[in-house]
């Protein structure tokens, strides 16, 4: 990653670099070297812009082009864009131009794409009159690539990253496009736009990538407004979520972004905000049922949020009133206790939301200005904007802190919302803290409730105008967060640990106390802080006793301390992270004073203990060193005389050093000491004597652990003598030792670090240091070194250990002095890579002069070391791992690993996240993060430092590390390889060097090779999983080696099929292979870049390094690049010739033989046809006896065949001349006069010779030679006989679907060669079909998909004579269709029917059309025709409207049919034949069927139905009775297929045709159930269905009043069911079109009036029903509770009972209630329905109402049971909280209501 904080140009002044730098990174200015980094980079500049000049102009993209322009990316990581504009200008040009070269080579263009996104990376830093980038390269690109259309056949490999690199890099270019660009991308895509089509998909997508959204105002008349209306009329008129839906939402997204202020939303938010809601697919009420595509096409949210937040603020304040009521809707659904799918969705716009609006307000207030459009004064958000803002979100925030998934979401949103707010945000944070600190039952909330305060931390402390009052704060919260240190409790300890860190790096712990009585000038708040501050020392001691507390709990078991666990587990580990970096932080920010203190108690604490040295004893240590740093001279006048005296004491004897086991003191004393001394190397000096003889006394003991920790005291030494690196990270420069009356430290709380005036202390060796770091080297490697030399040349015995403390001790002086010791000296290896351009390295200096004085024996590693061993004693593999370690430094180290920096880096980035202020910007952190921020920047330099030339010294190593990596300890080979690797990728080219090595073992004809090694060789070549893997670098010279190795390794005698590890191995390369494979280029010629070459040569500010080229070197650089590409053409046969040898040797065994194939397959290429003995493999492998071979070989001859078809010439016509209509003047889609000719149409099909008036060319006489082969075998019909034997066999029984692969074969022979085979395959084909099996089926429906494609520039005649044998075929295919067989069928005719031109087909549709519905062979058959047919016509689209026609006159009279499977086909057929009927903007009325006459001719014969009351039952025979029966009864027949087409185009269609539909709801209201039940008829279940989905759809304001009218007309009607239906249909209406309904005051009160009226409904399951719907829809503030409502409720609660008369005994009761009773109970129920309205509080009204339902306690049923119901909920959702609800009550109230609660009702 880049770095992310690039410091602006602005700052204190350097040395100018003679131009006006872009962009530089401002940390490195502040490195203790930073005055030499302007002539390196400098320097460095030159050398790039020389070279890669150079590069372009010899036409050398590799190596030279590619070796410079990644030299220029790690320039930029280095110093940032720091090159003058002109520089900027031409490297984008370059890149520009390289990127789009047409050939290149896909991993070439990921390269130099990656670049170029970076250098356009920071917008701002160029306008549109600095650059101008053209757009249509990068869509040919794009189509080129994305939408290949050779990929599928195998043709072309492209990286699965490659569709995100282009798509960002066209994202980049975007806003350079020139000003005419809109309209040209209109033009090429608007004819994609056919909603029937999957090119609609492709077209929104491009449009959504491509078209700019940022001109400058004056300029948007050629910008957006050339396409607004349109698009935003297409998105209003789709409303059903097809897939292209959401690619508009985001380029409506970004258009808004970009033109704050300059579009009126306003007439769109209700609907955008619909749409919205709509696209969370939240659940409402019971059994709904999910239309798939909802989920699957749903809006991304990152956009929706980025709409939303640029629509905000302007005049009208519309969008912030429905964002309100967004929140308003969904609050409930963030309560903790609901869960579901959708709740990611809602937590992420919590999240987004929020940074989002902060975002903008950046922009608004603080940005500063750039090229791009400002927003409006007029459209900015004000203060009050921002308030509201707040307010309407801060609800559902608080609820999502104890969400189910985490509280990560809220923290973050809670972190903006402060920065915005922090009066409104924090004291609700806080009020629900404190009690969580208190409560010791929920853990969870206290983890939730502090890492929300953590991310507030900064608001609270900095306090500032709005909220004085925050830091006053956080003082107790941090006493009361001590508890929290916890032993028992991992996560608790953890958070807390984070809580305490943060809070003591934002505020210095200094005690002011004194302050109040020196000044009298103080506020209140600074007052009562000062007296705060006083406990401050009280604080640091009670945290030190807590984690003592825990250090003593987490000592090692005796058991454990047996064991040899040196490691901690995962937790231990992080809990000493936790508590050494929290404890270093409170120490780094404490007063002198408190320091003293603390210092002294951690002090006594070590020295009075004796700690086991594994858990324990490194968190006490920890702790030792985190005091020592903060005051290295004090701290080490205690520590190092005592530490050295124990150990001197206890080593006075010399028996001790031989000892297996040591005295645990002497141990614990020597970890305290090797930790205390990782300080400031300066503050060790005065102690050097006596730390160099407690090393000569330990360094050689014999106890392992003894001497490993005397080697750490070495390694920190060296390291705090030799390092540069910051002393000190406290908040504010210069710390706070000055005396209260001229510093007063309350100023800083909270306050950021200023960049320029940081003050960072460094350390830097200074040469006192430098000679003690040598001295020790001297004393301790020097001695080591020799003795490993004369064991390594047998000159002196050595045990094991021996050899292995040897080791440790080189390998800690090693990583100790990395820093110091000079780079490996050695020859460069030439020749590796031919190149006409420099490929040197460059130096980086990081303040570290090499000393002249190391004697140079010092660095010499016996390499004779490894072979010894490996001869000697291969098996001591501890003294292995430590070579290797060395080894792997050696070639890596060089002060810092690698692994650390990246999760430093990361770590870095997740605290500058959690900490930074996103709205004020501007580097605005804590001055320990940027202090911290430089330091990466010098390791980050340290890691580049030294290139990456490869010289002999690092041939020699890698070639150690490869005899480690093949030899017998499957441990050391695994460490080794990893060694490997790591160093394969950091040396150029040294790959080509050491593939020939690995290879060697893999040699058939070698005989010495073990498994062993062979499995080691195999791993060699395999890599990684982030590496580089060798078997498949993207270079010609290497596959031509490896590939053919690796299929004849099957005959070398160390391989085995029968180890199933070597056979994983081979399958495992085999699919890393296939996988990471892309196209290699054979073509590498450079035209057009050359021109802005030669202006870089000559660019100034630096001038490049090098000349001029003279025409001689440019013509030999012509020269070479033609020999390259004759070369990759050479190189490209003989791999193919080898493995094609490979493959055909005896005895080879079958895997590899396969592998072999696999290889040859990844092969084919689109530029250059296949070698002619390769096409006739892979035709005989079409008869193999192995299916795997058979489908490679079906997939590779298919592209073979493409790779041979013929072009074809194309002819432009214009459709204005063909149809002769004058053109028009506006645009219009649809069925227009012009493209009427494209129709089918009966009257004139072209059946005979001349109206075929096609350009068919003559067929060729003459074939190429690989035409022949092709020829030779398919005219041979033993071949085609074998070939069709085996394509009709099943593979996987069940599973296997109609195969494209083998369509394309097909269609490519019968395209490629005309009807030449079909007197072959005629009789097979004939066979086949009267074979009704699923397999054969199969096969010839395959075959004819082929035949039908490939047919298409056929001669009339051929045409004619090809139907003739079809026709009768598909009949008989038809007639013997089965359940297996109707898809692929059905496939075959789609597949025929694509993109072709219906007229030419003529035949398949009659044939289709002749009778689908005969009713021979049952109803399946009729079924499966008419899937096969619906799969035809679909494919057509708008061009058949007769056929439609057709069909519909044929399928009307026979919608009653009786069986169920023929229904749904008919229902679905329906919705084909009327998808074309939809109203989109200007479009013209289609020709095609109309719904609204159908659907009226349909109600006609529903008559009998809609007339009666009853209910309608379904007593239908399922069998076609004889004679005619009644209209009734029909009637229900027709309902039912009716049912079946609404229920499929609810998924499917584009627009619901409401008005229609809606004259059905009174129907299906009446059918559906009521009750859950499956036991239901098929009619009532799909009427429920069809309700249900109906509900979701979504509606036109328009559609609003026709809907309420049919469902006020239907609860008139006297059938509850109905009435019952429509308050379930309504709740989810209501929700699904919320805010169109609330823009419609009328339908407010309509909806509020049914929902009252239903509430007297004298059935009582009606009322209930009424009073659920008005709770929800109060719950979803749909409806307001306002007085007037109340007092209807309260008034109806009054109404008198008439007295209960005594009844005779004996008599009935009467059951219908009274109308009184009625009223009365519907008064109770609109109580009841308020009150559960809001479940999670207690809003003001709610206590009176709750006063109110208890007087009903007593009522008759069924009143009493809803009162009852109704407490019984509020006891259930209020308990939780109970503390905070109970005080809304009055005491009285609160009497009444425990009474209630738990009165004997309750049990009743």
């Amino acid at each position: 990653t880049e770095p992310a904080m690039a410091g602006s140009g602005s700052g204190p002044p350097g040395e100018a670099p003679g131009f006006v730098p872009q962009k530089e990174i401002a940390y490195n200015k502040l490195l203790p070297y930073g005055d030499r980094l302007e002539a390196e980079a400098s320097r460095l500049l030159a050398q790039i812009k020389g070279n890669l000049g150079r590069a372009v102009q010899l036409q050398e993209l590799w190596p030279g082009g590619l070796f410079w322009t990644r030299k220029l990316s790690t320039y930029i990581r280095l110093y940032g864009r720091k090159f003058s504009k002109e520089d900027h200008v031409l490297f984008i040009k370059l890149l520009y131009e390289l990127v789009t070269i047409p050939k290149l080579e896909i991993s070439m263009m990921q390269g130099f794409a990656r670049l170029l996104i970076n250098l356009l990376k920071k917008k701002e830093l160029l306008s549109r009159d600095d650059l101008e980038l053209p757009w249509r390269p990068l869509y040919e690109m794009l189509e080129r690539i994305l939408y290949s259309k050779t990929e599928h056949l195998g043709l072309n490999w492209f990286p699965n990253s490659v569709e995100s690199v282009l798509k960002t890099l066209v994202k980049s270019c975007r806003p350079y496009f020139p000003e005419n660009a809109s309209m040209e991308m209109l033009d090429e895509w608007r004819p994609l736009m056919c909603p029937f089509d999957v090119t609609m998909q492709k077209a929104i997508t491009y449009f959504e990538l491509f078209l700019p959204t940022s001109l400058p105002p004056e300029l948007q008349h050629k910008g957006f407004k050339l396409w607004f209306d349109e698009f935003i009329g297409l998105w209003f008129s789709v409303q059903n979520l097809p897939q292209w839906e959401g690619h508009l939402v985001n380029l409506f997204a970004r258009l808004a972004t970009d033109n704050i202020g300059y579009i009126d939303w306003d007439p769109y938010v209700p609907k955008i905000f619909t749409r919205i809601l709509r696209s969370l697919n939240l659940p409402v009420g019971s059994g709904q049922v999910l239309v798939p595509r909802f989920l699957t096409n749903a809006y991304d949210i990152g956009h929706a949020v980025m709409w939303i937040t640029a629509m905000m603020g302007g005049p009208s304040k519309l969008v912030q009133k429905h964002l309100s009521g967004l929140f308003n809707s969904i609050a409930s659904f963030y309560h903790p206790s609901n869960n579901g799918r959708w709740l990611n969705k809602l937590m992420k716009l919590l999240q987004r939301l929020p940074s989002s609006v902060v975002r903008r307000l950046h922009r608004e207030r603080y940005k500063k200005k750039t090229w791009l459009t400002p927003v409006p004064d007029s459209h900015k958000l004000t203060d009050q904007d921002v308030t509201d803002f707040v307010e309407c979100i801060i609800q559902p925030v608080l609820l999502a802190m104890f969400s189910k998934t985490g509280s990560l979401e809220a923290a973050q949103a809670l972190q903006n919302l402060a920065l915005m707010r922090p009066e409104l945000v924090i004291p609700p944070v806080l009020e629900k803290t404190y009690p969580a600190l208190e409560t010791l039952t929920e853990p969870h909330q206290l983890t939730a409730t502090l890492s929300c305060v953590i991310g507030v931390s900064r608001s609270l402390v900095s306090g500032g105008k709005w909220f004085p009052e925050g830091p006053t704060h956080m003082l107790p919260l941090l006493m009361r967060a001590l508890p929290g240190v916890d032993p028992n409790d991992f996560s608790k300890c953890m958070i807390t640990f984070q809580f305490i860190a943060t809070f003591s790096t934002l505020v210095p712990l200094v005690d002011c106390s004194s302050v109040l009585q020196e000044r009298d000038d103080l506020t209140k708040v600074e007052r009562e802080l000062c007296s705060a501050t006083a406990e401050f020392e009280d604080f640091v001691l009670q945290f030190m006793d807590r984690c003592f507390g825990l250090i003593e709990s987490s000592t090692l078991e005796q058991t454990r301390e047996e064991t040899e666990t040196e490691k901690m587990t995962h937790l231990e580990s992080l809990v000493e992270l936790g508590l050494s970096s929290t404890f270093s932080t409170i120490l780094t920010q404490c007063s002198k004073e408190i320091f003293k203190v603390a210092l002294e108690k951690v002090f006594n604490f070590a020295v009075s203990n004796i700690f086991e040295t594994r858990v324990a004893g490194r968190m006490v240590a920890d702790m030792c060193r985190a005091a020592v740093k903060c005051c290295p001279e004090e701290s080490l006048k205690l520590f190092v005389p005592h530490c050295c005296s124990v150990i001197t004491h206890l080593t006075i004897n010399d028996d001790v050093l031989h000892d297996e086991e040591l005295d645990k003191e002497l141990l614990w004393n020597l970890q305290l000491l090797s930790e205390i001394t990782r300080v400031d190397g300066k503050k060790l000096l005065p102690y050097r004597e006596q730390l160099v003889k407690i090393l000569q006394r330990t360094l050689h003991l014999t106890c392992k652990q003894g001497y490993i920790l005397s080697c750490n005291l070495l390694h920190h030494l060296l390291r705090s003598t030799t390092l540069i690196y910051p002393t000190e990270y406290c908040s504010v420069p210069g710390g706070f030792d000055k005396p209260l009356s001229e510093y007063f430290p309350i100023k800083d709380w909270g306050k950021p670090g200023d960049l320029w005036n940081l003050n960072i202390q460094w350390h830097v060796p200074s040469s006192k240091e430098i000679t003690f770091a040598y001295y020790l080297l001297d004393s301790f490697l020097q001695p080591e070194l020799t003795k490993l030399e004369h064991y390594a040349n047998g000159k002196q015995e050595m045990s094991r250990d021996d050899v292995q403390q040897c080791l440790t001790i080189v390998h800690n002086c090693l990583i100790g002095s990395g820093n110091i010791l000079p780079p490996l000296k050695g020859e460069r290896i030439a020749h590796l890579v031919p190149s006409l351009v420099s490929l040197e390295e460059t130096k980086l200096y990081t303040g570290v002069n090499y000393g002249s004085f190391i004697s140079d024996n010092t660095l010499f590693f016996p390499i004779p070391m490894v072979d010894y061993i490996l001869d000697n004693s291969e098996d001591d593999t501890k003294s292995l791992f430590l070579i290797i370690k060395i080894i792997g430094d050696l070639l890596q180290f060089q002060g810092s690993h690698k692994h650390e920096f990246d999760s430093r880096w990361k770590s870095f980035n997740l605290v500058k996240k959690s900490m930074e202020n996103r709205l004020r910007g501007k580097k605005q952190h804590i001055r320990a993060l940027l202090i911290d921020r430089v330091m990466l920047q010098h390791e980050l330099r340290t890691l580049t430092v030294e290139g990456c030339e490869y010289k002999n010294i690092h041939q020699d190593m890698i070639r150690d590390l490869l005899c480690l990596s093949t030899s017998s300890y499957g441990q050391v080979r695994n460490k080794a390889q990893q060694a490997f690797f790591t160093a394969l990728g950091t040396y150029n080219f040294c790959c080509r060097d050491i593939i020939p090595l690995v290879l060697e073992f893999l040699r058939p004809d070698r005989h010495d090779v073990t498994q062993q090694q062979f499995k080691g060789a195999l791993y060699c070549l395999l890599g990684n999983h982030t590496g580089i893997c060798l078997a498949n670098l993207h270079d010609w010279d290497c596959i031509v080696q490896t590939w053919p190795a690796i299929v004849s390794s099957g005959l070398s005698k160390a391989m085995s099929l029968e180890k199933p590890s070597i056979v994983r191995l081979f399958d495992d390369l085999a699919e890393k292979i296939h996988r990471q494979y892309e196209t290699i280029g054979l073509d590498f010629s450079v035209k057009k870049c050359v021109e802005i070459a030669i202006l870089m040569q000559k660019a100034k500010n630096p001038s490049a390094s090098g000349m001029m080229l003279s025409s001689e070197e440019i013509q030999l650089g012509i020269q070479r690049q033609k020999e390259k590409n004759a070369e990759a053409l050479q190189n490209y046969e003989n791999l193919i010739n080898m493995l094609l040898n490979c493959v055909n040797q005896r005895n080879l065994p079958w895997k590899f033989e396969h592998i072999g194939i696999g290889f040859l397959s990844l092969l084919l290429r689109d530029d250059r046809v296949l070698p002619v003995h390769a096409i006739r493999f892979f035709v005989q492998c079409l008869n193999h006896d192995a299916i795997v071979v058979r489908k490679m070989a079906i997939s590779a001859v298919a592209g073979i065949l493409k790779q041979l078809k013929r072009t074809h010439k194309k002819v432009s016509i214009c459709p204005y001349e063909v149809s002769g209509v004058p053109k028009p003047s506006s645009i219009q889609a649809g069925d227009r006069p012009d493209n009427q000719w494209l129709h089918f149409d009966s009257e004139s099909l072209p059946k005979t010779k001349q109206a075929w008036e096609s350009c068919c060319f003559a067929y060729h006489c003459f074939l190429l030679q690989a035409e022949q082969i092709i020829y030779d075998h398919f005219s041979d019909p033993k071949f085609v006989e074998q070939l069709i034997k085996f394509l009709s066999l099943e593979d996987r029984k069940g599973k296997d679907k109609f195969n494209p692969r083998r369509f394309c074969l097909f269609k490519g022979i019968f395209r490629n060669f005309d009807d030449a085979f079909l007197p072959v395959l005629k009789p097979h084909l004939e066979h086949l079909v009267a074979d009704s099996h699923e397999s054969t089926q199969r096969c010839v429906a395959e075959i004819i998909a082929g035949l039908i494609r490939g047919s298409k520039h056929w001669t009339f005649e051929k045409v004619e004579k090809l139907w003739k044998l079809l026709c009768p075929l598909l009949r008989t295919a038809l007639s013997n269709i089965t359940v297996e067989t109707y898809n692929d069928w059905g496939t075959c005719i789609a597949t025929s029917c694509e993109s072709r031109d219906p007229r030419k087909l003529h035949w398949l549709f009659e044939l289709l059309l002749e009778s689908p519905l005969s009713g021979e062979g049952g109803s399946f058959v009729d079924a499966c025709r008419l899937y096969v047919l619906q799969g035809g016509l679909a494919q057509q689209e708008w061009r058949v409207p007769e056929l439609l026609h057709r069909l519909l006159k044929y399928l009307e009279p026979k919608l009653t049919q009786v069986y169920k499977n023929v229904r749904e086909r008919i229902g679905s057929v329906l919705t084909y034949i009327f998808m074309i009927d939809v109203s989109l903007p200007n479009t013209a009325p289609t020709k095609s069927p109309h719904v609204h006459e159908f659907t009226t001719r349909i109600l006609e014969k529903l008559k009998p139905l809609m007339e009666v009351d009853e209910e309608i039952q379904n007593h239908v025979m399922e069998e076609n009775g004889v004679g005619e029966q009644d209209e009734r009864t029909q009637g229900i027949k027709l309902l039912k297929t009716i049912l079946k087409w609404l229920m499929a185009s609810a998924g499917r269609s584009f627009s619901t045709a409401v008005t229609e539909q809606l004259q059905l709801l009174p129907l299906f209201f009446k059918i559906a159930p009521v009750e859950n039940d499956n036991s239901y008829d098929e009619l009532k279940r799909d009427a429920k269905m069809c309700l249900s989905l109906m509900s979701q759809g979504l509606l036109y304001p328009q559609q609003v009043p026709l809907v309420l009218q049919v469902l006020k007309q239907t609860a008139r009607s006297s059938s509850w069911h109905a009435k019952y239906t429509i308050l379930t249909y309504l709740q989810t209406m209501v929700f699904y079109n919320l805010f169109i309904f609330l823009n419609n005051e009328e339908a407010v009160n309509d909806i509020r009036w049914l929902v009252i009226k239903l509430l007297e409904d004298e059935q009582l399951e009606v009322r209930e029903m009424a009073a659920t719907t008005l709770s929800g829809l109060l719950q979803c503030n749909f409806l307001t509770m306002d007085s007037p409502v109340q007092a209807h409720f309260e008034q109806l609660c009054k109404t008198r009972l008439p007295k209960k008369r005594k009844r005779d005994l004996g008599t009935v009761v009467d059951t219908i209630p009274s109308a009184d009773l009625v009223k009365r109970h519907a008064g109770v129920l609109g109580l009841s329905a308020c009150i559960l309205s809001s479940p999670y509080d207690v809003p003001t009204w709610m206590p009176q109402l709750l006063m109110d339902l208890s007087a009903h306690l007593n009522d008759p049923q069924p009143i009493e049971m809803t009162v009852k119901k109704t407490l019984s909920n509020f006891r259930r959702t209020h308990h939780d909280n109970w503390q905070e609800h109970k005080q809304q009550f009055t005491d009285d109230q609160l009497l009444v209501l425990t009474d209630l609660l738990v009165s004997p009702c309750y049990y009743a």
